[in-house]
């Protein structure tokens, strides 16, 4: 009996272990499926690279040298320039009022003629401030009399020192108004406080004018200041500088040293730009006020470096390469660039003097092709020509 049952026993734990068996065939089977088609796309991929490489190779063999033009590595200075616009204003811009009142009877000079320092604008009639300074006048030799006369007496102790003092301030104030009378009769006569150019007259003869009323306008631009707004970025290398080179495009782009005159300190509240004042010398007076001009900013300067045309960069995976031309053959060159100047490019990493870098046709070329070079220039401008 107990034989019997230990058989039942044995059968059923085998029927179990070969239920289980059964049960974990597929996904084993699928395991090993997956297995061998992840080798299979190994095995195609390394297929495909070798297949890629003989035609690449075979590439290179069977085609013919292609055409380049190839740049001989010199080293040039390079600079790190900032081009701003700017307004050429004069000098000084002077405008003249008038500081009594009274009808113009003379008028001394035209719009555009020079003036020297002193020289005559413009007369008002003297007639009503002449009479104002006889009377002053007057007035003020009798306060004298009077004050000289009380004094007089003070000493001899006919009067008292009380007397004595209301004379002597009643004598100063009318020579106050004497010396007042006077200012004003000078004023009569308008001249010229600078010398320049006298850019505009305001009045006519027979006019009559109010104090404050304009008269004439004087420019000095003998020397003049080009006006420039420096962005916040630049200010500290502006800080450091002292001469710029000025070009006036209305003058066929000619160029001007401009010395540092002003630097402002602030901002201005809209545009952000600190106020930049130039000063040029202008003896022929050939810089006229308004004209615009260029001025260029040198920030940073290399003097013999490697540098190259922009275009003759290639970007490829976050990195900069070149082709450079070695024993009849293409050989890629990765460099690190550094300053940028018009369409040239300092490198800084990468390249040597004396090499030959491909600028034209380095597009069409693959790293170790052969390469024909049809003409080596020492200059990048001689690319173009």
């Amino acid at each position: 009996m107990e034989y019997n049952q230990n058989n039942i026993q044995e059968d059923s734990v085998k029927k179990k272990w070969i239920k289980r068996i059964w049960g974990a065939l597929p996904a084993v089977f699928l395991l090993f499926l997956l297995l061998v088609i992840a080798l299979l796309f190994v095995q195609i991929g390394a297929e495909k690279e070798a297949i890629k490489a003989d035609k690449l190779a075979k590439m290179k063999t069977d085609r013919p040298p292609i055409n380049v033009v190839a740049l001989d590595l010199v080293p040039m200075p390079i600079r790190d320039r900032l081009s701003l616009p700017g307004v050429i204003e004069p000098w000084v811009k002077l405008e003249i009022l008038a500081e009594v009142r009274g009808k113009i009877t003379k008028k001394a000079v035209k719009e555009g003629a020079r003036i020297k320092k002193g020289e005559l604008i413009a007369s008002i009639d003297i007639r009503d401030h002449a009479n104002s300074f006889k009377s002053a006048k007057a007035s003020y030799d009798v306060a004298l009399a009077d004050y000289e006369r009380i004094k007089k007496l003070y000493d001899e102790q006919l009067a008292t020192k009380s007397q004595m003092d209301n004379a002597l301030a009643q004598a100063e104030n009318y020579k106050a108004g004497m010396d007042n009378a006077a200012l004003n009769l000078e004023r009569c006569k308008i001249s010229a406080p600078i010398s320049g150019i006298v850019n505009h007259i305001f009045i006519e003869k027979g006019q009559y004018l109010n104090i404050a009323d304009p008269v004439a306008e004087i420019l000095q631009i003998d020397r003049v200041k080009v006006q420039v707004g420096i962005p916040e970025s630049d200010v500290d290398a502006v800080r450091r500088l002292t001469n710029f080179n000025v070009k006036v495009d209305a003058l066929g782009g000619k160029m001007f040293l401009g010395k540092k005159h002003f630097l402002s300190s602030t901002a201005d509240s809209r545009a952000r730009l600190y106020n930049l004042d130039l000063m040029l010398e202008n003896k022929n007076e050939e810089i006229l006020p308004d004209m615009f001009a260029r001025v260029e900013i040198i920030k940073k300067q290399v003097e013999n470096s490697i540098s190259i045309p922009l275009y003759a960069v290639i970007s490829r995976n976050n990195s900069n390469i070149v082709y450079i031309v070695n024993d009849h053959k293409a050989h890629l060159r990765e460099v690190e660039l550094g300053l940028l100047e018009g369409w040239r490019v300092e490198v800084i990493k990468g390249l040597t003097a004396g090499e030959k870098v491909i600028v034209v046709g380095h597009r069409s070329v693959n790293d170790g092709e052969k390469v024909n070079v049809v003409r080596s220039v020492n200059d990048p401008k001689d690319i173009l020509k």
